[in-house]
């Protein structure tokens, strides 16, 4: 069972086998699904699951925070159910492929003080872009 499938559950969540089914497609680790790759993994397990289902479940799971949008240089929104570990992200510049990554000491810390401009930081996001070994093989 997906740790996502049994955060729903506790959550008491209705699973309906289309609900199931997504939750399912995005359980794992460095899982970053458009909606359209939701919905195409889906199909394979449910036939009969519509668009509408996926999209309408995506954005019920990510009003329950149990997933969250992710966009990056202004491609498709991408899904990410891994919202209980802290992590920033890793993006290809060639294929867009996102990998998870945990970073080492305090992301706040490294805004100077000076540099927030009267800001009451609430949240440090960082993306690292680059290129995956398939893309750099290919240039």
């Amino acid at each position: 069972m997906s740790d996502l499938l049994q955060r729903l559950r506790d959550r008491g969540w209705r699973l309906t086998a289309q609900r199931r089914v997504i939750a399912e497609v995005l359980d794992g680790e460095h899982v970053h699904y458009t909606a359209e790759e939701v919905h195409a993994r889906a199909v394979e397990r449910l036939p009969e699951i519509s668009r509408a289902s996926v999209y309408n479940t995506l954005g019920e799971l990510v009003a329950l925070g149990e997933v969250v949008e992710v966009t990056t240089d202004g491609r498709a929104k991408r899904y990410d159910p891994n919202v209980h570990q802290e992590h920033q992200h890793l993006v290809c510049s060639g294929c867009g492929m996102i990998r998870d990554v945990r970073t080492e000491g305090d992301l706040m810390a490294a805004l100077p003080f000076g540099e927030r401009f009267g800001f009451a930081v609430d949240e440090v996001t960082v993306t690292y872009y680059g290129r995956c070994p398939g893309c750099a093989a290919a240039s």
